[in-house]
């Protein structure tokens, strides 16, 4: 299976992230989030292909600033709205 997922936009109230380390939450975001859906797939109810406008993911107690471990706990939270149910 082939999945094609574009976030746009991804908005962290409270969360300061230094510009020159935004690429490495990113990177980590994307890793965490190919790791995720390659173990676990998607929710039966996306298999079929779905265009979300938005996708409010849960709330997360964030542990430090570092953006390698913050683009995981990311993608944790965007996986429980879209990963398999």
């Amino acid at each position: 299976m082939n999945i094609s997922l574009h976030i746009e936009r991804l908005v962290l109230d409270g969360v300061t992230i230094a510009p020159n380390q935004r690429h490495l939450l990113q990177a980590s975001v994307e890793a965490e989030l190919t790791r995720l859906l390659t173990d676990g797939g998607l929710a039966p109810s996306l298999t079929h292909g779905i265009a979300l406008p938005r996708l409010s993911a849960s709330s997360m107690q964030l542990t430090g600033n570092n953006p390698a471990q913050l683009g995981q706990q990311i993608a944790q939270s965007v996986y429980g709205g879209i990963g398999h149910e």
